[in-house]
């Protein structure tokens, strides 16, 4: 004899289905690293451990920024570090924000010799934070139960 009972679904079935899901796992991913990533890469441009950041400013910049190239680099940080909590808080905003400094740091990068390489790996950065923001505008702000 067979039950006449109905299948119910566990809660955790759509939370699980999501997280199946190729482009949410891609918004997470993309998400994440555009939450760390900026917010050490800010805080390294105070203590210049990873790179001597100074060095990648390009001198007509720091031509017309007040005070120094590391005082530029450290207004540089506190942006990044917003940027990068602002994509975890409200990716859909953030991401067009690290895409927009993005842009600005190529920019930079393309009118300084011998630093081509660096501004196309930060187009290509740039073009996966527009992705994160496309992504965001479908995954993130729905209830996910």
């Amino acid at each position: 004899m067979t039950s006449a009972t109905p299948r119910t679904t566990s809660p955790a079935t759509p939370r699980r289905a999501l997280l199946a899901d190729p482009g949410y796992q891609a918004f997470v991913i993309l998400r994440t690293a555009f939450t760390v990533a900026p917010i050490l890469f800010g805080l390294d441009k105070f203590a210049n451990l990873l790179v001597d950041w100074p060095a990648y400013l390009a001198p007509w910049i720091n031509d017309i920024v007040p005070g120094s190239a590391q005082a530029a680099m450290y207004a540089v940080g506190v942006i990044e570090v917003v940027a990068g909590i602002t994509v975890g808080l409200a990716p859909r905003f953030g991401a067009w924000l690290v895409a927009g400094w993005l842009a600005g740091i190529i920019v930079n990068l393309l009118t300084i010799p011998d630093y081509y390489d660096i501004a196309l790996r930060d187009f290509g950065l740039l073009l996966a934070a527009v992705a994160l923001a496309r992504l965001a505008e479908r995954y993130h702000g729905k209830r996910q139960h």
